[in-house]
């Protein structure tokens, strides 16, 4: 594929950023004070699917928050939590379709967050969606359609988008 070709170039979809608390009350809201803090934007609930006695959970109990940021609030709020990951991932965080996920275990490691006794420590899950142009086609609502193989992002894609737009080291 040509390299300056515009239709082949790979962009942030999305990425979603998750805290998953497993009660609700007090511990949900200062989840969701954390995350507003990091983003600047109000996240949403997320609902248990599905009851779990031995840990107290009951279907449609909420159990987490998350929020999903697109366009340039997504590249600015992501570099920030790979510098939390010291700019590196495992080449086990790329899946088969060009997505990408890691993990934080404390939020107090990204820049710019303080932490303060009251709400603790969180940790919190994050995945990024990779596209590149005409991937529309498959979620529009007129006339869906099947997006080609040569448009679609694989693994190997990402992990040469995350080193060079990013600047992610790769790790084994």
């Amino acid at each position: 594929m040509a390299k300056d070709n515009k239709i082949n170039s790979i962009k942030i979809s999305h990425v979603v950023i998750n805290i998953g608390v497993g009660q609700s009350g007090e511990p949900l809201e200062k989840a969701k004070i954390i995350i507003e803090e990091i983003c600047g934007q109000k996240p949403v609930q997320t609902y248990a699917k599905k009851a779990i006695r031995e840990l107290g959970i009951h279907e449609g109990a909420p159990i987490g928050v998350k929020i999903t940021l697109r366009k340039q609030l997504a590249t600015d709020v992501l570099k920030k939590l790979l510098i939390a990951k010291t700019n590196k991932i495992s080449r086990k965080s790329f899946d088969a379709t060009g997505n990408l996920s890691f993990g934080i275990a404390e939020h107090i490691e990204i820049p710019g967050i303080k932490y303060n006794p009251e709400f603790g420590i969180w940790g919190m899950d994050v995945s990024v969606a990779l596209e590149r142009m005409g991937y529309r086609v498959k979620k529009r609502k007129t006339r869906t359609s099947v997006v080609g193989q040569k448009q679609r992002v694989t693994n190997a894609d990402a992990i040469n988008f995350a080193q060079k737009e990013l600047g992610v080291e790769i790790e084994n």
